[in-house]
């Protein structure tokens, strides 16, 4: 052989084993004084089938031994302390600047993955430039064979809500082709880096809800798909951080759907939910949780509505830095 052939033969083998290197993925988590649920869902990563992805773990400032006990149980993860709680925008954003790879999969802590979740993900996205970011379907871990999200509606410009295509119902495959959707789901977003480049990241202020939809319209404005890929399928334990009927969790959806109405509305779809929310919304709830006797309750509603009515112009159209 000569040195010509040989060095375009070693040349040809790099290049086709380039060629075989999936793209990295970054999977980035949030833990807050939650170590065993932060840690179910790290063994079960450590399991996935995928070959080129790396940990990147994020300690919101708990106060308990997180850190070192998931320091001690996974030594491969890139552990990140914040030092304070950021929340889930700002626990994730600091993580997405500490990650390398192609695509970050934002996975909350309190999920766990079958070995092959991943590939599934990637091959759609990798097949399509249109697509800009990408969920799992999702279902309850407490009740396996029934639906969380399998894709999500348009949120409704006078009531500011969306909803979770398939949600309940028993899952026979009646949602198993992917296809394009309105917003992906929080607990299991999968976004190109190339779009957080181009759209920036969560916006802070949200602190947690709300800021995966804030996400979601401005993916799309930005001329991306956002796909449910169904052949992933992913478990959620569901409001394990926040709890599922908390005043603070009262306050900050209030709040959050009043920003996101007026950061991501025209301004006259804007003006309708306002008056929705003054003639109809607040007197029905203010109402009803006065009759099922929760003040907590109804206090963290007043909170979170006279925040969002007030919360200041400049930082509701702050311009979100792309991703370092």
């Amino acid at each position: 052989m000569t040195l010509h052939s040989y060095l375009v033969s070693n040349l040809t083998k790099q290049e086709n084993k380039e060629k075989t290197v999936p793209p990295l993925v970054s999977i980035i988590l949030i833990n807050w004084n939650q170590p065993q649920v932060t840690a179910e869902c790290l063994r079960t990563l450590a399991k996935i089938t995928y070959p080129n992805v790396e940990i990147v773990l994020v300690d919101n400032g708990s106060s308990d031994d997180s850190v070192r006990r998931l320091k001690d149980e996974f030594p491969k993860a890139s552990l990140i302390e914040a030092g304070r709680n950021l929340g889930f925008t700002g626990g994730n954003n600091l993580g997405m600047n500490h990650a390398k790879g192609d695509y970050f999969l934002l996975l909350n802590n309190d999920t766990e993955v079958p070995p092959g979740f991943l590939e599934p993900l990637i091959e759609v996205c990798e097949g399509n430039p249109k697509i800009g970011a990408a969920s799992p379907k999702i279902r309850f871990y407490s009740q396996p064979d029934t639906i969380q999200y399998a894709g999500g509606t348009p949120i409704h410009p006078v009531t500011g809500r969306g909803s979770f295509i398939g949600w309940g119902q028993k899952d026979s495959g009646q949602f198993d082709t992917a296809r394009p959707t309105e917003f992906a789901h929080g607990a299991a977003f999968l976004v190109k880096r190339k779009v957080t480049e181009q759209v920036g990241v969560l916006f802070n202020d949200y602190f947690i809800y709300y800021e995966e939809l804030d996400w979601s319209v401005r993916i799309r404005k930005a001329g991306y798909e956002i796909w449910c890929v169904p052949q992933s399928l992913v478990l959620h334990k569901e409001s394990v951080t926040v709890g599922k009927a908390n005043p603070r969790k009262t306050y900050l959806q209030t709040r959050n759907r009043i920003l996101f109405m007026r950061r991501q509305s025209p301004a006259w779809a804007s003006s309708i939910f306002m008056i929705y929310l003054v003639l109809i919304a607040l007197p029905v709830t203010t109402a009803r949780m006065l009759l099922a006797h929760k003040r907590e309750h109804l206090q963290a509603y007043w909170k979170g509505v006279s925040e969002g009515l007030t919360f200041g112009r400049t930082g509701i159209e702050a311009r979100l830095e792309p991703v370092a």
